[in-house]
Parts: structure tokens; sequence; C-alpha cells
């Protein structure tokens, strides 16, 4: 059987709008999927849904279909999109209105089944993440347009897989083979180029978006259409595989994909061969995605520029102090941005932040507003800040939380109207640790010179709630060898010093030469609540690469 060849338009709500005439027009496909939700997309798509209870899905991709639907029909390419988010039947019955307006004759089905807030009291949205059956039995029933709400970024690819190739639920390695694609696929241009850490090695001003040419026994070929820019080689695969995951298992509501069997291979220019994945039982359990309001908060930034940088940032301290007494969370970042003898006014200043949170809106909005101004001719020589600051904004708050498969009632709404159950998932396996793999050798001893990590190793870095994970691999066997025995829990927690006081826990996976670090409660309650300068750790590790250690001259 031919392969499939899927094609990515979107890695989140937001990306470049003309991705999806690019990938129509640019190659062969036969899917094209667009991911469009993230956890804080969630919570964007629950407050509109409170001001307008039609609303709660992607507009941008209704926009996308209006000038693409009539290219995707003539070129007989389905599309398979999230975009749906918290009312996908909604924008299924938007998607036959356009159909029909456009004169072009389509069929739209979606999933359902993934909405639990009505279960969670008090949450703004609580949504499972389903998988890819449900998208398969739309596509088998010759849906062209398949519309979901909250599933899996992988269940994208996994269920146009399943339907094209007629896998069934015990097919693990082969589902494991499609999830492993989809997770490349899945943030778009970040496989081609894109927040990549060796940029330089191609042009990546205007990457083209992935597409995976997928084969029936779970193999693929990641690549980009002809033309295009970016690269895709060993490296773009492997960053993105590392983003936002931990160890060797990477669990979903289909199969439990073994990272660690994955082997990566150069198949010509542009192209990389990913085989060798395993498949396991999913999980007992769903993972929930719980929205909910946490609060307020407000921020402003004092500009201190020239000399006794400590002690103006003490005075503004100790005038703020009386207004934020009864401030439930006070945050002071001081960021040195200064340098001695500056030959500019920018240069010669340091940001010093300040960042409050509480249940009531008053209390971080017009009461901290008041008391920065006041200080407009009363603190320290040079008083500015960035700008006033404004009103307290609501900030949200994400938990993930699980249920049993058949606590969800997962649905394909098909293009007639007809519903067609979809069975939970009916083996699965509680998760274990995979054991520690044996170390490589190490290098031998050798001169070493004081240098950043990132002269030997790459890094990704991103958010799963609260917490982060940091990937890093090593472009050389011998570079592997160094780094395996060398960035141990122990010096990460040395080179991320507000990694001290939390978990941190290593994972190893050899055949990628990677390392995965999962940092517990670095990012608070998630990106919502921005508890960090860097709230979906995007660069904690372009961080950790640029700090120093002794590094064999060797490798250098």
């Amino acid at each position: 059987m031919r392969a499939l060849r899927i094609g990515n338009a979107s890695g989140f709500y937001g990306d470049r709008f003309d991705a999806m005439r690019e990938m129509l027009t640019g190659g062969e496909l036969d899917v094209l999927t667009g991911d469009y939700l993230a956890e804080l997309t969630m919570l964007i798509l629950g407050r509109d849904r409170l001001k307008d209870p039609g609303a709660g899905y992607a507009r941008t991709f209704l926009r996308q279909l209006e000038e693409c639907l009539g290219l995707a029909h003539e070129r007989g390419v389905r599309i398979v999109a999230n975009a749906g988010g918290l009312n996908p039947a909604g924008l299924a019955v938007a998607v036959g209105e356009l159909a029909e307006r456009l004169a072009i004759p389509v069929r739209v089905a979606h999933v359902e089944g993934d909405d639990l807030t009505a279960r969670h009291p008090g949450s703004l949205a609580a949504h499972a993440y389903l998988g890819g059956f449900g998208i398969a039995a739309c596509l088998r029933e010759g849906a062209d347009v398949v519309i979901t709400g909250r599933v899996t970024d992988a269940a994208l690819v996994t269920g146009p897989a399943a339907a094209h190739f007629g896998w069934r639920p015990h097919d693990y390695d082969r589902l494991a083979g499609a999830v492993v694609a989809g997770h490349v696929l899945e943030c778009g241009t970040q496989a081609t180029g894109g927040n990549y850490a060796y940029f330089q090695d191609g042009d990546v001003r205007h990457p083209g978006f992935p597409l995976a040419e997928l084969h029936e026994d779970g193999t693929a070929v990641i690549t980009k259409h002809p033309g295009t820019g970016g690269l895709v080689d060993i490296g773009t695969v492997t960053a993105q595989l590392l983003y936002e995951t931990s160890g060797g298992r990477y669990a979903g509501p289909d199969v439990t994909a073994r990272l660690d069997t994955i082997r990566l291979t150069q198949d010509g220019p542009d192209r990389v061969r990913v085989d060798g994945v395993r498949g396991e039982p999913p999980p007992p359990t769903l993972k929930v995605g719980l929205n909910r309001l946490g609060g307020f908060r407000n921020e402003v930034t004092f500009v201190l520029t020239g000399l006794d940088i400590d002690a103006k940032a003490a005075l503004v301290r100790e005038q703020m102090a009386a207004a934020l007494g009864k401030v439930a969370e006070v945050r002071w970042d001081l960021v040195r941005t200064d340098r001695p003898d500056a030959p500019t006014e920018e240069t010669a200043s340091a940001l010093l932040r300040l960042v409050v949170r509480d249940p009531d809106q008053e209390a971080v909005g017009r009461a901290l507003s008041g008391a920065a101004v006041e200080l407009a001719l009363a603190s320290y020589p040079g008083f500015h800040v960035l700008a006033p600051p404004g009103k307290a904004s609501p900030y949200g708050v994400f938990e993930g939380v699980y249920v049993p498969h058949g606590a969800v009632d997962h649905v394909a709404v098909l293009h007639d109207g007809r519903r067609v159950p979809v069975a939970p998932a009916h083996e699965t396996a509680v998760l274990d640790d995979v054991p520690e793999p044996v170390p490589p050798e190490p290098l031998p001893p050798g001169p070493t010179r004081r240098a950043p990590l990132g002269l030997v190793a790459g890094a990704r870095s991103g958010d799963k709630g609260g917490n982060a994970n940091v990937g890093v691999w090593a472009r050389t066997e011998e570079a592997w060898r160094w780094l395996a025995h060398e960035l141990t829990t122990g010096r990460f927690q040395q080179l991320i010093p507000e990694s001290r006081e939390l978990t941190v826990t290593r994972h190893t996976l050899p055949d990628l030469r990677a390392l995965n670090f999962v940092v517990e409660g670095i990012l608070g309650e998630g990106v919502a609540a921005q508890h960090r300068f860097d709230p979906q750790a995007k660069a904690l590790g372009e961080w950790l690469r640029s700090r120093h250690l002794d590094i064999p001259e060797a490798l250098l």
C-alpha cells in the first residue's frame, strides 16, 4: 500500500495564516492537519464562550477555509483540525454553511465527547484528551473535513493513518509510529528549522511546514514540500521529539509510544526516516485539562539607570511595601541589563519588575497603579517606568486530572448526522518507569576549556502545566559520551539555579543521544498564570546552553 502523505499547516492558534494555501499548492498531499489548541488556548476560548455561547472555536481556521476549501476539494486533500476547540459542533456547522455558500460539495464531520466541564464545577473549561479513532470513523464514512475539540496533538495523524491503513486498536507498533510522526508534525515549523538551536545550519527566514510520508507498518519519513525554506535533518527532528516529553514512554489515549526505541536516519536532503518505534497499551486513564480563573494580576516595570542600582531597587521596594501589604502574592525581579560606562541610556539601565496576584481585583488594580504613579516625583533619581500600570487582568490556572476511559462518551458525528460511538481502549497498562539504560563509555581524560554547553549540545524546552521539560542532545557520538556523564541532575540544578529547590528528573534516550530533564513546579500553576519571566519555558533550554562548563578540548 502506498504511503499516506500527511501535512501540517498550523502549530498553534495564530500560526502563519498562509500556511494552508502553501501546503495545498506546494506539493502532493492526502491529508492536511492543523493543530490550533494548547493549554492557554483552551482558556482563551473559554473566556470567548463566556461572552458568546456560540463562540469557542478558532475563527482563523474558518477564514483560511474560505480561501482554501476549493483548493483542497480540487486536489482531493482531506482536512483534519482540532480548531473546534470548545465548540466542534458549532465550527462544523459554520464550515458546512461556508461550503454551501461557496458551492463546494464537501462532507463535514466532527468529534464530540471531550467536554467534561459540567462534571467539574468551578472550571471554565474541562476537556479530556481523546485519541484518533473518532477521526478515523469520520474519515472511513467519507468525511472531507473533520473538526475536533480537545484530542491529543498526535491524534490528528493517528486518526487518518488508522482510517487509511485499516489499523485496529491493538496495532500498537503501527499506532506508536504514527504518534511519533504526529508529535514531530504537531508544532509546524519547529520540525523544519523553526526555534532550532542550530538555526544557522539552513535558511530559516521562511521555513516550510512539515509533512510525513507514513507507511502501513508505522514507519515514516519526515520531509517538506520541494523548494520551501528551512531544513529537515536528524537534529530538527530530534529537537521536536524531545519537545514537551519526558521519559522513554510517551503515553496517549490510543497507545503508549516507546520513545527509547526510535531510530532516525537521514534519507536524503530534507528527509529523515523514523522507524523502530514500539508501542504498548495505553494507560488506564485519560488526561483531562482543567482551566479555571485563578484571580487577578498586574505588573509594572521600574527603570533604574546609572549608579547605585541595588540601592535604587531597595528604595522603591520599601516605598511600595505599604500598598502591597495585603496582596496575596508579590514578586520582585531585578534584571541587570545595565553595564558600566554605557554608551547608551538603554544599556545603562536595569529593569525592576513587580508582579502581583490576588483574588481581589481592586487589590492589584487601582491600588497598585495609584501607589506606583504617586512615586513619580518622590523616589529614586531618574524614576520612570516602561509603561504605567493598568487595570488588573484575570489570569488562568491549568491543572491536569485523570478519568477512566469509560467515563468519556467519545462520538464521531458524521456528515449525515449519524452518531457513531467510539469504544474506549480495550486493553490498558499502568505506566512503569523505563529502566535507566547503560551509559556510553566515557571519554578518556584530557585537557578541558571553560565554554558554553551550547557549543557541543542542542536543546529545546517547553511546558506541561506547571512543569517544564528541557531536552538536550549531542550531534556526535563523542559529544554524547561526554554529555551523558557530565550533565547529571545535580549539574543541571547547578546551571539552572531556580531549579535547585525543585524536583528534577533526568531521562536518558541513548538512540537519540539525548537527555530529557523534567523540572516540576517551575511554571507555578501553568502558562496562563504567568509565574515567571518566560512563562512557557520556551527559552529555558537556550539559557542552559549559554551556561559554561569545563568541556573537553577535543569536542571544541
